[in-house]
């Protein structure tokens, strides 16, 4: 967009949550463009890549006339978004932290997880932190040759360059 265009782009910001509890907000130009990304399978969860994904009721403002209200009378009440407990965040944080904390600490080795950590284990490669993909009979391979491995499910939002 350019010039003034850009200056009236509005965004439609909408609470949604995974199947799984996790809670976050979802941007889009319009209404109708989550309803096609969601119907898409474009929209899922930054956490866990859930694409089972509900949006939650949000009314931040209610405007039930034209008239200012009262001096004395209350402002209409907002029907407040189910919320995570504050545990139940702080987790989600921390898990995400963590996680973030082990991917600037390790190489990514990719596919060839099993053999780097097999060459490592073996004193053939210097030894260090590495992360990859391993598949369960792999893991399980290690498993047997002493190798103590740990399957970390990385978040979507990790994955790629953020924005």
């Amino acid at each position: 967009m350019h010039g003034a265009q850009a200056d009236n782009l509005v965004m439609k910001v909408l609470d949604l949550r995974c199947a799984h509890g996790h809670g976050f907000e979802g941007w889009f130009a319009s209404e109708d463009e989550f309803v096609h990304q969601h119907k898409s399978g474009l929209v899922e969860c930054p956490l866990c890549g859930d694409k089972l994904v509900n949006r939650l009721p949000s009314a931040p403002r209610l405007n039930f006339g034209a008239s200012p209200p009262a001096e004395n009378s209350k402002p209409a009440a907002a029907v407040p978004a189910p919320v995570p407990s504050p545990e139940a965040v702080t987790l989600q944080n921390l898990w995400v932290e963590a996680v973030k904390h082990v991917m600037e600490r390790t190489e990514d080795v990719g596919e060839r997880f099993s053999e780097e950590a097999r060459r490592i284990h073996y004193g053939e490669a210097e030894s260090r932190g590495i992360r990859g993909q391993a598949t369960p009979e792999q893991r399980a391979e290690l498993a047997d040759e002493g190798i103590e491995v740990v399957s970390l499910p990385v978040p979507p939002a990790l994955k790629g360059p953020a924005h």
